[in-house]
């Protein structure tokens, strides 16, 4: 087989296309590939389809293709326009490359493979292109699958933000916790970002009454979004959130008893850790503090926190009265921070017992959230926000690309 019938065979070109050259030059370690449609051919019209469509005029054009072996390679090819009666004058479609991009289907389906498993700056450093090219490439393939997204079976929604870049930078997550994706990410967290969504759900065929169940973080912006936006939605407030309030009381009332108790120092961690997840050293400093201080404020904060854990472990049917105990227990510590951690229960009461009948958490955005910041942490930061959306839709939201394999 001739190279131009190789050629011809391994690049699928479909008459009236064919290959009609190619040169393989050594010095610039590029193959360039000439593909070409002879005299008089006709084509389909790219806006109707209407066949027998003779070409106007045509506009020299090139792609980057997959390597040939070491080499770069490129095909240059005249795109004709062709006179439709119907339509005008419009730009055919070349069966290798999709409208308005400088890379075949088969290399922008490797650049998505590989930027899915490394940073973006590395897939382009390795491909020989600027990264600001495979980003245009990246935001077309997600755009296009997110268009495809069906949600008309949404039912149950995890929210949850993510640090954008240094400082008060958020990305606020919305999951779909019947199918561990992400469905829809925005710049912010505020009450707008649970209007944004409404919005992009109503038009991915869902339904903002059809939605039961929200679960999030106690964030006053987003209770008071998702009242106004998805008032038939119960709200659940997540375990770990729930947990990360008094946790930090716990800790704030050591670092206060710290400046009287010196002996306190270096505790920290000891204090927040279960005991079945204890080091040894951990569980050890804790039976020296408890046997040799007597009346650590920080160990009846301590025993209250652990006490409250054991909240998750009752049925629903003695949740509220377990709740009720241990709210009048909290509230009558004389430990400000504790105090301040229960009434914040009480003002959330309702969403606290959800969970006993939602039985939703979230963990999965917890997992999602733990990818996003590891794929930031490799790529050392992402330039815009934009960027960072496309990478966690690509990453976590489970979108259908429909690429042609490139191997």
């Amino acid at each position: 087989m001739r190279d131009i019938q190789l050629l011809h065979v391994a690049l699928g070109v479909v008459p009236p296309w064919q290959v009609k050259s190619c040169r393989l030059d050594l010095e610039q370690q590029c193959l360039d590939i000439e593909v070409d449609f002879d005299r008089g051919s006709v084509f389909s019209c790219p806006q109707c389809g209407k066949t027998e469509c003779k070409a106007h005029d045509t506009e020299r054009r090139t792609w980057r293709h997959l390597n040939f072996f070491q080499y770069k390679t490129l095909l240059h090819a005249r795109v004709p326009r062709v006179q439709c009666d119907d339509c005008g004058i419009l730009t055919v479609k070349v069966p290798w490359a999709r409208p308005g991009s400088g890379f075949t289907l088969l290399f922008e389906a490797l650049a998505m493979m590989m930027m899915k498993a490394m940073p973006v700056r590395v897939t382009a450093r390795i491909v020989g292109e600027h990264d600001t090219r495979l980003w245009r490439v990246l935001a077309h393939y997600v755009l296009q699958a997110r268009a495809k997204l069906d949600l008309s079976s949404l039912q149950a929604v995890g929210l949850d933000e993510t640090a954008s870049r240094r400082g008060h930078n958020y990305v606020s997550l919305f999951a779909d916790l019947d199918q561990h994706q992400v469905i829809f990410a925005t710049e912010g967290k505020d009450a707008g970002t649970i209007e944004a969504f409404k919005a992009d759900l109503i038009l991915h065929g869902g339904d903002p009454k059809a939605v039961e169940e929200f679960c999030c973080d106690m964030s006053p912006a987003y209770i008071s979004g998702i009242t106004e936006h998805f008032p038939h939605a119960e709200l659940t407030f997540d375990k770990y959130h729930v947990l990360k309030i008094i946790n930090e009381a716990v800790d704030e009332v050591r670092r206060q008893e710290q400046r009287e108790r010196p002996e306190l120092s270096g505790s920290r961690y000891a204090w927040l850790t279960n005991p079945e997840n204890q080091t040894r050293a951990q569980a050890a400093r804790i039976r020296e503090l408890l046997v040799s201080q007597r009346n650590l404020k920080t160990a009846r904060a301590y025993h209250i926190r652990l006490n409250f854990q054991e909240f998750w472990e009752q049925t629903s049917g003695q949740a509220e009265a377990f709740l009720k105990g241990w709210y009048f227990w909290a509230t009558h510590s004389r430990l400000e921070p504790i105090i301040e951690a229960a009434a914040t229960i009480k003002r959330h009461w309702h969403g606290v017992l959800r969970w006993f009948k939602s039985r939703i958490n979230n963990g999965v955005l917890e997992g999602i959230n733990s990818l996003v910041q590891a794929a930031k942490a490799r790529a050392r930061g992402y330039r815009t926000t934009r960027n960072l959306i496309m990478m966690i839709y690509l990453i976590a939201g489970k979108l259908e690309f429909n690429l042609p394999r490139p191997y």
